[in-house]
C-alpha cells in the first residue's frame, strides 16, 4: 500500500480534482437552469460508461499503459458514481431500488475487472471517487435511505476486495469514509430522534454490525490475524458507535443500556478470536476485557434515579466479588482472589456507610425481618467474606500469614453479621413499633448482641479457635458496658431487669461452654491452693 501512494498519489489527486469539477459543474447547471435533469443523468452515464469503455480497450497495450487503463476506469466509475449519488441521493429522480441496480452493477463490474487484473489503483480511485461523491452533493431533501443502500453496497465490495486480495487500505478507507458522510448527513439533515428506534439509530446500528462481522471476518480470511489495523478499527467502531448512539438517545435509553449492547457484542467477538486462535492475543484480550469492563460500566449504572440504587449496587458488586473467588480458588488464580478481596472490602465499606439511609427492601410491600433484600445483601458480603476464610488466597505465603488473614477475614465477615442483626432490630421497632421509646429499643440491640456474643464464642469452640472466644468476651464486655453505664440511665423500668436478666445469663452460658472446653482439654477448674502459704 505504501508503494502504491508513494508512485499514484498525484494521480488520485488528479482524479479526485476531475471529480470534483464535473460535481461543481453539475450543481452549477442546476442553478443556471442551462439543462434539464434527465439530460445531466445522460450526461454522467455517458460519461463515466465511456471512460470505463476506454480504459478497457487499452487494456493488452503493455505494461506501461496499465496505470491509465486503471485511471481511466476508475475515474469512468466515480462519474457514474456521481450520476447515481446526483439522480438518486440529491434528487429523488430515481427510487432506491434503481439506484441499488445501477450501483450493483458498477460495482461488480469494477470489482470483477480488479479482481481478475489486480487493479489496485483502480478500486482506490472508486473508492475515494464514491465517498466524495455523495458528500459533495449535499442534497436539500431527505433521501438518506437511498444514501444506505448506497454506502452498503460500496462497502460490501471493497470489503470484499479487501479480503479476498489483501488490499487493507479498502476496508479502512471505506470504514473511515463511511462514518464521515454518517456525520455529515446528521448534521446535514437534522433528523428527528424522537422514541427509542429512530431512523438514525437504525443506521447506526447497521453500520456498527456490519463492520463488527466485515472486521471479524477479514482478520479470519487474513491468516487469522486479528491484530494491527483490524483490531483499531474494531475498536473505534465501538467508540463511534457508543458516541452516536447515547447522542441520539439524549435521555431516551440510560446509556448504560448502549454500553451494555456494545460490551456483549465485544464479548461475543472476543469469545470467537480465541476460539479461533485457540490462545490469548491482544485482539481477544482487548475484546474480552473491554467487553467485561462496559457490561461492568453499565451495570453498575442500573437502576440509577432509584432509592433502592444502594442495594443494587452491593448485589451486583457483592456478586463479582463472590465470583471472582471462586474462580479464585477453583482455578488457583491469585490475581482473582487479590480482586475479589479488594471488591469486597470496598464494597463492605460502601454498605457500612449507606445502610442507614437505604432503603429497606420490602418484600411485597411487607417488612419481614431478616428476609428483605437489605438483610440480603447484608448476608451476601458476609458470605464472601467467610468463603475467602475458608478457601484463602492462591498464593504462596507462610503458614502465620494464611492464618492471620483468615482470621482477618472471619472477623470481618463477624462484623458484617454484627451490622446485620442492628440494622434488622432497629427496622423492626421502625415499621412494627415505631412509637417505641428509644430506650427500649438500645435494650433489645443490647440482647440482640449479648446473644452474638454468645454465637461466637460456641463459634471458637466448634472451630477450636481462641481468636473467636476471645472476639465474643470483647463483644459481652462492650455489651454490658453499654448496657450499665447507657441503657440503666434515667427511671429504671421492667424492660431494664429482663435485658439485664438475659445478659446475665448468656454470661453464665458462655461461662458453662468455657467449662466444658475446658474440661475437654483435661485442664483443672482451679488451680489448688498452696498448702504452705
Amino acid at each position: 500500500m505504501d508503494m502504491l501512494l508513494r508512485k499514484h498519489w498525484t494521480s488520485l489527486l488528479g482524479v479526485l480534482f476531475v471529480l470534483a469539477a464535473f460535481i461543481t459543474l453539475f450543481k452549477y447547471s442546476i442553478e443556471q437552469g442551462w439543462i434539464t435533469d434527465g439530460m445531466k443523468i445522460a450526461a454522467g452515464l455517458l460519461s463515466g460508461a465511456g471512460l470505463c469503455i476506454a480504459g478497457q480497450a487499452m487494456t493488452g497495450r503493455g505494461s506501461k499503459w496499465a496505470s491509465g487503463v486503471q485511471i481511466a476506469i476508475g475515474l469512468g466509475a466515480c462519474l457514474l458514481y456521481a450520476t447515481f449519488a446526483f439522480a438518486g441521493v440529491y434528487y429523488r429522480l430515481w427510487n432506491p431500488m434503481t439506484v441499488l441496480i445501477g450501483m450493483t452493477a458498477v460495482t461488480a463490474g469494477v470489482s470483477f475487472y480488479a479482481y481478475r487484473f489486480d487493479s489496485r489503483l483502480l478500486m482506490n480511485i472508486a473508492l475515494a471517487g464514491g465517498l466524495l461523491s455523495p458528500l459533495m452533493m449535499q442534497p436539500a431533501t431527505d433521501q438518506v435511505f437511498t444514501l444506505f443502500l448506497y454506502l452498503f453496497v460500496l462497502n460490501s465490495a471493497f470489503f470484499f476486495l479487501s479480503i479476498a486480495k489483501g488490499w487493507s487500505e479498502l476496508r479502512i478507507g471505506a470504514f473511515v469514509g463511511t462514518w464521515i458522510i454518517y456525520a455529515a448527513y446528521y448534521v446535514h439533515f437534522d433528523p428527528p430522534t424522537d422514541g427509542l428506534w429512530s431512523m438514525p439509530l437504525r443506521y447506526a446500528v447497521a453500520a456498527f454490525v456490519f463492520y463488527l462481522v466485515g472486521l471479524l471476518v477479514a482478520s479470519w480470511r487474513n491468516n487469522r490475524c486479528f491484530d494491527g489495523w483490524n483490531l483499531y478499527m474494531t475498536l473505534a467502531n465501538g467508540v463511534l458507535f457508543g458516541t452516536w448512539s447515547i447522542f441520539i438517545l439524549n435521555g431516551e435509553l440510560h446509556y448504560a443500556y448502549v454500553l451494555s449492547l456494545i460490551g456483549l457484542c465485544y464479548l461475543v467477538s472476543g469469545a470467537i478470536v480465541l476460539q479461533l486462535t485457540r490462545r490469548y492475543q491482544s485482539a481477544s484480550a482487548s475484546q474480552l476485557i473491554g467487553g467485561g469492563a462496559l457490561l461492568l460500566l453499565a451495570f453498575s449504572n442500573l437502576g440509577s434515579g432509584m432509592d433502592a440504587k444502594p442495594i443494587v449496587n452491593v448485589f451486583f458488586w457483592g456478586g463479582i466479588a463472590a465470583a471472582l473467588a471462586m474462580l479464585g480458588h477453583r482455578k488457583k488464580y491469585g490475581v482473582a482472589s487479590l480482586a475479589a478481596i479488594a471488591v469486597w472490602t470496598v464494597v463492605g465499606v460502601y454498605w457500612f456507610l449507606v445502610t442507614w439511609d437505604a432503603p429497606r427492601g420490602d418484600w411485597f410491600g411487607t417488612f419481614i425481618p431478616f428476609l428483605n433484600w437489605g438483610a440480603l445483601s447484608w448476608g451476601l458480603l458476609a458470605f464472601v467474606g467467610f468463603y475467602l476464610s475458608v478457601t484463602g488466597i492462591c498464593f504462596r505465603m507462610t503458614k502465620e500469614t494464611t492464618s492471620f488473614l483468615s482470621n482477618l477475614f472471619a472477623v470481618l465477615s463477624h462484623l458484617i453479621v454484627g451490622g446485620l442483626l442492628t440494622v434488622q432490630i432497629e427496622n423492626v421497632f421502625l415499621v412494627y413499633a415505631e412509637d417505641a421509646p428509644n430506650r427500649l429499643v438500645q435494650l433489645s440491640l443490647s440482647v440482640s448482641w449479648g446473644v452474638y456474643a454468645l454465637l461466637l464464642t460456641l463459634w471458637g469452640t466448634v472451630t477450636r479457635q481462641q481468636l473467636f472466644r476471645i472476639f465474643g468476651a470483647v463483644v459481652l464486655l462492650l455489651v454490658a458496658g453499654k448496657a450499665i453505664f447507657l441503657d440503666l440511665e434515667g427511671e429504671e423500668t421492667l424492660y431494664k431487669c429482663a435485658v439485664l436478666l438475659v445478659l446475665g445469663g448468656i454470661s453464665f452460658l458462655i461461662t458453662w461452654i468455657n467449662g466444658k472446653k475446658r474440661e475437654q482439654k483435661g485442664e483443672p477448674e482451679s488451680v489448688p491452693a498452696d498448702p504452705e502459704m
